[in-house]
């Protein structure tokens, strides 16, 4: 069984445990109850599995062995494509929208920022080179962190064959929302939201948009940091 939740239960209710640490500057954001994380960086294959066996269980208690182990190996099958993103850390939501099942995917990374004089600079870069990026919609825009640029678009995916009925492999549209805000030490956060699943697109945004405006930014001494305005 796959939760059936309503848009006003999407408001971020507890602190993720994740945070990215880029030299001295530490992001934190908050993550819906939803969303669980991915054992990305886990080492030991054994604990890897058990992990994402447990994993299975909370988004599908009702559902049999057999959809909860391919669950299990449609997540595995996934890292691959994280680690190539250099992700820090991925959580994966499972909802029921109109009865549809519906899953996305959100994972946090740090790029090198452009070249620029300060915050806004840098984010009018990045702004200036998505918008060269034929079909994706850049915009820049202002979170309670500071500055930051978001990027919707759309990507071709693939399902391998051992998972589909056909034994074929599938190439599917799955779409994103990408969020990058620079920080004041050369680095970028960059938060990504995708789905495959289009029905949920209007409930999966509105969850990004949650997590996006929860970023917040300190300094190593616990100071909060707010990026409008500051030079990198």
């Amino acid at each position: 069984m796959i939760a059936q939740v309503e848009l006003l239960a999407f408001v971020p209710t507890h602190p993720a445990p994740p945070a990215l640490n880029s030299d001295d500057i530490q992001v934190r954001w908050v993550m819906p109850e939803l969303f669980y994380d991915l054992p990305l960086h886990e080492e030991d294959d054994d604990e890897a599995i058990r992990l994402l066996e447990e994993l299975a269980d909370k988004p599908l208690p009702g559902a049999s062995e057999d959809d909860k182990t391919r669950f299990a190996v449609i997540c595995a099958l996934g890292f691959d494509e994280l680690h190539g993103t250099g992700a820090e850390y991925a959580a994966i939501g499972v909802i029921a929208v109109d009865n549809t099942p519906c899953t996305a995917t959100v994972f946090a990374t740090l790029i090198d920022s452009p070249d620029g004089d300060g915050i806004p600079a840098q984010a009018k870069a990045i702004a200036s080179s998505l918008r060269g990026t034929k079909g994706d919609e850049a915009s820049e825009l202002e979170l309670p962190c500071g500055a930051a640029v978001s990027c919707i678009g759309t990507r071709d995916s693939k399902l391998i064959g051992d998972l589909t009925e056909t034994g074929e492999s599938i190439v599917f549209p799955t779409s994103f929302i990408r969020v990058y805000i620079p920080l004041p030490n050369g680095t970028t956060v960059v938060m990504e939201m995708n789905t495959p699943t289009m029905t949920g697109w209007e409930t999966f945004s509105t969850m990004f948009g949650n997590i996006v405006s929860s970023v917040r930014l300190f300094g190593a001494d616990g100071t909060p940091l707010i990026t409008s305005g500051t030079t990198a």
